[in-house]
């Protein structure tokens, strides 16, 4: 398992995130739940929605690096939002991890999330997820798939039973908001709810 298995275009490489385990010390969670996002106009992935959308900031500088690297933002200025870069290097893209199953370290977990009414709900939404692996913005950057990094990657087995994995639009953005970007793997209790932003416009029907 390398970096290159993620150096694919914003799809292929949320499935391939789908099953993985990512590794925070010693809590793990396998992921369930994802929402691939493209990059600027001058890559073959516009995409308005991400943030690399409108081009190279020091804010999402990562995103147009190799793949196999930690993105991280708050959003509303609570949450810990963490994202996993995608494509080849210098080509901007990247997976949002909206849920996982905490599988190891659940009370380290609990401790970071007493708000969680059970285990499946320790790491159900993106917000959740960075909390209860105690992911913070220092963390910007960590290449997943160095051994002695804290934070790791460990991919699963590609899922191949296409019944496994659902298909819909993403979560909360105002743009590209019907695009089919976000999947998750059916059989799993920890799949966040989908809510639409109200900002965003219907498609109009043809």
């Amino acid at each position: 398992m390398c970096a290159e298995e993620l150096a694919v275009e914003p799809l292929a490489a949320a499935r391939r995130l789908l099953g993985a385990t990512l590794w925070s010390g010693p809590v793990g969670a396998r992921i369930v739940e994802v929402e691939a996002y493209g990059g600027d106009p001058a890559g073959p992935w516009h995409d308005p929605a991400a943030h690399s959308g409108r081009g190279r900031t020091p804010r999402n500088a990562v995103m147009f690096g190799p793949p196999g690297r930690l993105y991280v933002y708050f959003s509303y200025g609570m949450h810990t939002c963490v994202n996993v870069t995608s494509g080849p290097d210098g080509v901007a893209s990247a997976v949002l991890i909206r849920a996982g199953e905490v599988i190891a370290g659940h009370d380290i977990a609990r401790g970071r999330r007493p708000a969680a009414r059970t285990d499946i709900d320790l790491a159900r939404g993106p917000g959740n997820f960075g909390s209860a692996l105690g992911i913070a913005l220092a963390d910007y950057g960590t290449d997943l798939f160095d051994a002695e990094s804290p934070i790791r990657l460990e991919l699963g087995p590609e899922i191949t039973d296409a019944s496994a994995i659902g298909v819909g639009p993403r979560v909360g953005v105002s743009l590209a908001a019907d695009r089919p970007w976000r999947l998750w793997l059916t059989d799993s209790a920890a799949v966040s709810a989908y809510r639409r932003s109200p900002r965003a416009p219907r498609e109009k029907s043809a």
